[in-house]
């Protein structure tokens, strides 16, 4: 499985608690160890989206792929 791949897998389980609050996620683009994502639907317009990026998207990403070295919304 590449590092797309298993971004994906990981994004698929953060995605569940995401549509509970009514919002999405996409994955826009893996370049090297850089993971690229847009928060859509209510976590797109949320204040609280850099903590929901941070907190619970990046960490989920990095605890299950350590060789992720950051994940940047676009």
């Amino acid at each position: 499985m590449d590092l797309r791949q298993r971004v994906e897998a990981v994004l698929e389980k953060v995605r569940a608690g995401l549509k509970t609050e009514g919002g999405d996620i996409e994955l826009i683009d893996v370049k090297d160890t850089v993971v690229y994502v847009k928060l859509k639907g209510a976590c797109g317009t949320c204040p609280m989206s850099s903590l929901t990026m941070k907190g619970l998207v990046e960490k989920s990403i990095r605890k299950e792929i350590p060789e992720v070295s950051s994940v940047q919304a676009v």
